[in-house]
């Protein structure tokens, strides 16, 4: 009998990918992959990403032009982001995206991103965060080298290409906060 019932229990197991996965389910599964790019790209302990609307440390003079003279489009940044297989921002950034769900908020809020960064500032950590703050859990997007815990099939190559980067940049800057008179409705305001 209890050889049996333990078969009984393997079989619904193995029968339970048949069913939806609940809400909770996927949580743990965006939770877990979350950890997974955290520890993958933590290169020191204590990591944190405060650094996000630090003051310039004088280094974004070199992002200071397009990487590669390249301009960026705003449409296809904002797909970046809310990407979760390619630009993962999502995973660690939250937003004004209601239709992207499970934001993270490990990092600071993209929220207002156009407001508190320029452009070069922007480029900068997106392009090589770690160059920053090289304890940051932001991996850098668009640099290849010296790199830790990368899968041999992908070394030397970068997260995000050239225009990639242009293309979340450019978004980004279009994350301003609205003014108030914004917030009021059509009709009610002067």
């Amino acid at each position: 009998m209890g050889l049996q019932g333990g078969a009984a229990r393997s079989q619904k197991r193995a029968g339970q990918g048949d069913r939806p996965r609940s809400p909770a389910f996927h949580a743990r599964s965006a939770m877990l992959l979350c950890l997974l790019v955290l520890s993958a790209c933590a290169s020191a302990p204590g990591g944190s990403a405060s650094h996000w609307a630090a003051p310039s440390s004088g280094s974004d003079s070199r992002y200071s032009q397009p990487l590669e003279a390249r301009q960026g489009d705003a449409l296809r940044g904002r797909a970046i982001v809310v990407d979760r297989s390619r630009g993962l921002c999502l995973l660690c950034h939250s937003g004004p995206f209601p239709d992207a769900p499970q934001q993270g908020s490990l990092a600071p809020s993209l929220a207002g991103a156009g407001d508190r960064l320029s452009r070069a500032q922007l480029r900068h950590r997106i392009a090589d965060s770690r160059s920053i703050n090289p304890d940051s859990i932001m991996p850098s997007f668009h640099r290849s080298d010296h790199l830790q815990y990368v899968a041999d099939a992908l070394k030397g190559q970068p997260i995000l290409s050239a225009q990639d980067v242009e293309d979340v940049v450019e978004f980004l800057t279009t994350l301003r906060t609205p003014a108030v008179l914004d917030l009021i409705p059509p009709g009610l305001g002067p």
